[in-house]
C-alpha cells in the first residue's frame, strides 16, 4: 500500500480550489496524474511555516516548492507527461521558464504590490487564515517578499524606478498571455487531448488572475479578451475540481464578497489601532525619538514598520 500523500496549501475562493498559484499548480498536477493527495487547507489553527507553502508530506519525506513536489510525484509513478515526446518535454521546460520570467512578476504585483488589490482583497483574505497577532504581520512580510522577488528579476538597469519596473512587467505579461493563447489555439490542452505538467502550470498561474475579483484589473482585463485561455481554465475547473468545489452560485459568491468586505474593514481597523498605539508610544517622554524610514516599498511597509517597532 502506497504511503499517504498530504498536501498543505492555501485554500480557495471565487470558485477556485486555491487562490495561491503555486498551490494550484500542485493540486492540478495531482488531478492530472491521479496522485491521491489528501489536501490540508491552511487556516488560523495551522502551526506550520507558511513561507514554504505548498508542502507535500509523506511518511518519510517533506517536500516544498512546486517543481520539487512534481518531481517527487513522478518518482512515485504519478506522471502526467508519460505520453509526451522528447520535443514536447523540452517545450514544457521552455514554457514554464517563460511563465516564471514573464508572467509571474505581474501576477505577484497584481496580488501583493498593487495597493488597492492588496488592501481590499489579498491582505484580508490571507489575514483571515493566519492566527492573531501574526495576521497583522505576515501579510505585510509576504507583500515585501513579493516585491523583492519582482525587483530581483526586473529591477536591473535600465529599469531603476518602480514605476518603470511595473510598466515593463505588465508589457511582458501581456506578451506572454498572447503567446500562450496562440500556442493553445483551439486545442483542449497544450499538447492535445491529455493534460500535462505545462497545463498544470498555466492553469495555476492563470486561474487566480482570471477568477479573483480585484478593483484594479489591468492584466485581468487582457486575459479575459483571450477567450481560449478563459475556456481552458473553466474546462479544468469543471472537469477536475467540480466535486471539490461543489459549485458556487452567484448569490453565494455575493455572500463571499460581502464577508470579505467586512473582513477588510475589520483588518484595517486593527491596523489603525496598532498605528495609534505606536503613535502614543513614540510621543511618550519615556521613549527616545525614533527616526522613521521614508522609503515605502510596498503597500504594507508602513504597517509592518509600526508592528516591528512594537516588538520587544
Amino acid at each position: 500500500m502506497a504511503a499517504p500523500l498530504e498536501l498543505s496549501c492555501w485554500g480557495g475562493g471565487w470558485g477556485l480550489p486555491s487562490i495561491h498559484s503555486e498551490s494550484l499548480v500542485v493540486m492540478a498536477y495531482a488531478k492530472f496524474s491521479g496522485a491521491p493527495l489528501k489536501v490540508n487547507v491552511i487556516d488560523n489553527t495551522w502551526r506550520g511555516s507558511r513561507g514554504d507553502v505548498p508542502i507535500l508530506t509523506t511518511e518519510d519525506n517533506i517536500v516544498s516548492q512546486p517543481a520539487k513536489i512534481l518531481n517527487f510525484l513522478r518518482k512515485q509513478k504519478y506522471n502526467a507527461d508519460y505520453e509526451l515526446s522528447a520535443k514536447q518535454g523540452a517545450d514544457t521546460l521552455a514554457y514554464i521558464a517563460l511563465l516564471e520570467e514573464k508572467l509571474l512578476p505581474a501576477v505577484l504585483h497584481t496580488f501583493w504590490v498593487e495597493s488597492e488589490n492588496y488592501f481590499s482583497v489579498t491582505k484580508p483574505w490571507f489575514a483571515s487564515r493566519i492566527p492573531f497577532p501574526l495576521s497583522l504581520i505576515l501579510p505585510g512580510r509576504m507583500s515585501k517578499g513579493a516585491l523583492t522577488r519582482i525587483l530581483l528579476t526586473r529591477g536591473q538597469p535600465p529599469l531603476y524606478h518602480l514605476r518603470e519596473v511595473e510598466a515593463q512587467i505588465y508589457r511582458d505579461a501581456k506578451e506572454c498571455l498572447n503567446l500562450l493563447s496562440n500556442r493553445l489555439g483551439t486545442s483542449q490542452f497544450f499538447f492535445g487531448d491529455t493534460p500535462s505538467t505545462l497545463d498544470a502550470y498555466v492553469f495555476g498561474f492563470l486561474a487566480p488572475l482570471y477568477k479573483v475579483r480585484f478593483p484594479k484589473v489591468q492584466l485581468q482585463e487582457h486575459l479575459k479578451q483571450l477567450s481560449n485561455l478563459c475556456r481552458f481554465c473553466d474546462d479544468i475547473l469543471n472537469s477536475y475540481f467540480r466535486l471539490t468545489l461543489g459549485g458556487i452560485s452567484p448569490a453565494g459568491q455575493e455572500t463571499v464578497d460581502a464577508n470579505l468586505q467586512k473582513l477588510t474593514q475589520l483588518v484595517n481597523k486593527e491596523s489603525n489601532l496598532i498605528e495609534k498605539m505606536d503613535d502614543n508610544l513614540r510621543q511618550s517622554p519615556q521613549l527616545p525619538p525614533r527616526k522613521l524610514p521614508t522609503l515605502k516599498l510596498t503597500p504594507a511597509e508602513e504597517e509592518s514598520d509600526s508592528l516591528q517597532r512594537l516588538s520587544p
